[in-house]
Order: C-alpha cells, then structure tokens, then sequence
C-alpha cells in the first residue's frame, strides 16, 4: 500500500506557514502499513492542482489532499474534484443542518450564503463528518485510487484522520505492518557512527531498512521493516539493535539508546534520584530552560533558571565577584564554574547548569572569539566546566551549546 500526500496552498508556498499537516497524516498512514511515497505542495490553482491529481494516481494507491475546501472564491479544490471526476455539485442536507447547528452554537458570526454553500459536495463523494468544521472531508474513487480530501485546518483535518479516514482506510484495505525501532546517539558525527557500523550495516537483512537521523549534537539511527507478521518483523529488528549496543555504548542516550529526546532522559533519570536542577544562562539566553519545561510534569525536577545576560546582571543577581569577571573575563570558566555554584545555592538545587560565551556576531563584553563557549556544571561533590569552540552563525552556536550542556549533565547522570 502506498500513499502520495498533495497539499494545497499559496501560504505554504510562499513560507507564511508551515506545513504540519503533511507530517501527521504520514506518521498516522504510517501507524497502519502504508507508505507515504511523495508529499507534494501546490498553490490554489485549477490546473496545477488537475495535473498533479492526475500524476497522484499513476503512483499511489491512496491520495491524500489537505486545503482549498473553504467557502472562499481561492478555495477551488472541490471544483477541480469535479472536472477530475466528472462529476457535479449537490447539496448535502446532513452537511447542511451541521453547518447551521455549529453557527448556531458556537460560531458567534451571522451565517451566510457562502458558509451554507460549504454543504455543496461532489455527488460521486463518501462524505466524511467534521466535527469541528463547515468542510466536510471527501471520499472519491478513480480506477484503482482512491483521493480522500481534507480542509487545511490543522485540528479539523487530525480530527477527521482519527474518527472518520483512518478507520475507514482500516475496513477498506488489507494492509502489510510496517515497524520501526529508533535509538538515539550523542558526541559523535553521522559519518564516524557508519565507521563503527560498517560491518553491521552491510550485513541486514535486505527486509530491514536502516536510517540516519543527524541534528546538532546528536544522531537517531531508524531501523524499519515491512512484513506480514509484525511480531516477527517487531523480534527481526529488536534483534538487530541488541548487535549495535556494544558498539555504541559509550554514546548512547540514557546508556539505552532511547529514541527520546536528551532531555527527556535527563529529566528520569533526575527523577528517579529524587533530585533538583536549575540553570544559570547567559550566551543560550533561555534556550536551555525552554527546551527542558518542554517535558510534561518536568516540575518534579526542575527548580527553575536565570538568564543573566548582561555583565551586571552576572554580579547583581547571581553575586558573582567584580574582581573576578575583570581578572578572568566574563567569558571564562571561572565566571562560568561560579554562576553554576552560586545558582545551585539560589534555587537549593542539587544540579546547576551554566552557560557563558559569545555567540556573536560581535565580541560583546568579551574578547573571546565568537564561538567561545563555556559551561559549567555543579553537582553534590563537585564544580568544573569546559571550553568549547564552536563554528556557525549565532543560532548554530546557540543550538550546540544547549546540547552540550544537555549532554554534559546526561553523563554526570549517568
């Protein structure tokens, strides 16, 4: 089973938003055997979206269409369905009463002649419920392809992908599993993982597929496969993984090599210690903290965090001594050791987490080159830091420093 997804929309073409749509239609198809072999975006134009509708069914057994169903004259999507499956126009009056029962309820807006026109559907079409918008979702059948099409709206398509397509895809067609396992690796570069791998690698199983997922930082490795027995497919893989353990033990997340995110892993492994940990930022700005009260009922591990950005804020809020930001620099692991030790003692954590550097584009308060990182770490026994030296531009030095330091308590953890 395969699955091309179109969607449809100038703002996505022209960067005003992002197309999530796309992501959580593949992963939910993907939950249920089938493969999504192209994801395609298009603008809100009659014959772009034929064409493309027309290549679709040559490739795919399910089509997948998000957008261009609103009551707007840019929203061409059922028309074009109708010169597509030549087919016309009818009104629905289940569609219809929903309409006018959700204007009436919740829409706090006099209904008019365009929203009533949302009930106008192809006659050909399985029409699929909303609940929580006019447009109703479309079932239609060409050949062997079948084209489900969905209005753009993020909670309203997800909505319609869990009640009404996903159980129907389920009833209509025998599907293959697919599995996939993900670890996740930290410290070491994608290329140098496939040296320790090489021999692994070249010996799986053609069924099973492997994957490298490389971020800042870190490299999730994906191992999936396609089979008609997912017990014997989920033991193929599982199997697999257990051979790369031992090669890659020294980096692995958590020792385990969970596909979660670092901070999650440090926020259990916190938890499981019964203890504490705070954060003391000035070149990440916030980032750190961001990040890590990302994880739900990270309240059980967290004390809090400071962004002591300015050199004064440094001395004023975290106490660190004038003399010794003049003597060592505010750049420096002096200056970074003390706002860990002094922010430890601020939120009564028994973790803290500091990060001090330039970031740039410019030096700032400091001489340090741009790319100059220091982060330091107090723990129950000891303070130290480490100096990084890190290439790109400000977001790219920002991003490497918040995994450092995530990386850096990991490993205390651990």
């Amino acid at each position: 089973m395969t699955a091309e997804i179109i969607t449809i929309g100038d703002e996505i073409l022209i960067g005003q938003i992002v197309d999530t749509n796309s992501a959580h239609i593949a992963q939910e198809l993907n939950k249920i055997g089938i493969s999504v072999h192209q994801i395609t975006s298009i603008e809100d134009e009659h014959s772009h979206i034929l064409t493309t509708l027309e290549e679709a069914s040559k490739r795919a057994d399910i089509v997948i269409i998000t957008g261009g169903l609103g009551p707007t004259r840019d929203d061409v999507t059922k028309h074009v369905l109708c010169e597509y499956f030549d087919d016309v126009l009818v009104r629905n009056d289940e569609v219809l009463q929903h309409v006018e029962d959700l204007f009436r309820k919740i829409i706090n807006t006099p209904i008019s002649d365009l929203n009533r026109e949302q009930a106008m559907v192809p006659s050909k079409a399985i029409v699929l419920h909303n609940k929580f918008g006019t447009a109703p979702g479309l079932w239609m059948k060409k050949d062997k392809t079948v084209f489900i099409a969905m209005p753009g709206v993020p909670f309203e398509m997800k909505t319609l992908m869990e009640l009404e397509v996903i159980p129907k895809i389920v009833k209509e067609f025998k599907r293959p599993f697919i599995y996939h396992k993900t670890i996740r690796t930290y410290g070491l570069g994608e290329s140098a993982i496939a040296q320790r791998l090489e021999t692994w690698e070249n010996n799986l199983p053609k069924a099973i597929k492997l994957a490298y997922l490389p971020d800042y930082g870190t490299v999730r490795l994906r191992l999936s496969g396609k089979g008609e027995d997912r017990e014997l497919l989920k033991i193929s893989i599982e199997g697999e993984f257990k051979k790369v353990y031992p090669l890659l033990e020294d980096i692995l997340s958590n020792g385990l090599g969970e596909a979660e995110d670092i901070s999650v892993s440090i926020s259990k492994l916190l938890i499981s210690k019964k203890q504490f940990l705070c954060f003391a930022e000035s070149c990440t700005g916030g980032e750190i903290a961001a990040r890590f009260t990302k994880i739900p009922g990270v309240s059980s591990c967290f004390k809090g965090g400071l962004v002591t950005y300015a050199t004064h804020s440094k001395e004023d809020i975290l106490k660190i001594p004038v003399g010794v930001i003049e003597k060592n620099s505010v750049v420096s692991a002096e200056v970074a050791e003390k706002m860990a030790e002094n922010a430890k003692k601020i939120f009564k954590s028994d973790y803290a987490l500091s990060t001090t550097g330039n970031a740039g584009p410019s030096k700032g308060d400091s001489d340090a080159e741009v790319g100059t990182v220091f982060i330091g770490l107090a723990t129950p026994d000891r303070i130290f830091s480490k100096r990084f030296e890190f290439e790109g531009g400000r977001e790219q030095i920002v991003e490497k420093s918040v995994n450092e330091a995530f990386k850096i308590i990991l490993k205390e953890l651990i």
